[in-house]
């Protein structure tokens, strides 16, 4: 049976909130445009693979900074989650298996086996 953890409130609220921090930014930086700045499109076949990019219209200053805003966030909460006091109660094994179970104790748990 997994050893279940009594992580603190604001371990978890820090941890929730990375997992948001992050589902946004990525879903963000797949609507920008591929080059922060105004960029020809380009096709290149002469490596491994072929690569092709069409015109970039770049970022706007609003946009820039919205993405700037959520990578300093989820830096601050990565800071937060990785260095809070809780991991110094637990040792080796024990702290990467919780650690592990943190990362996934936002979702529903599947149905309980016997």
């Amino acid at each position: 049976m997994a050893t279940p953890y009594d992580f603190p409130s604001d371990l978890l609220a820090g941890q929730e909130e990375l997992h948001q921090v992050r589902a946004e930014l990525s879903a963000l930086l797949k609507r920008l445009p591929w080059s922060v700045v105004p960029l020809d499109g380009f096709n290149d076949d002469n490596g491994w693979r072929k690569v092709e990019r069409p015109a970039s219209p770049g970022w706007t200053e609003d946009e820039q900074a919205e993405v700037e805003k959520l990578r300093r966030r989820e830096h601050e909460l990565a800071v937060f989650v990785s260095g809070h006091r809780f991991w110094s109660e637990l040792a080796g094994a024990e702290r990467m298996d919780a650690r592990t179970k943190l990362k996934h104790a936002h979702e529903t748990p599947a149905e309980e086996e016997n």
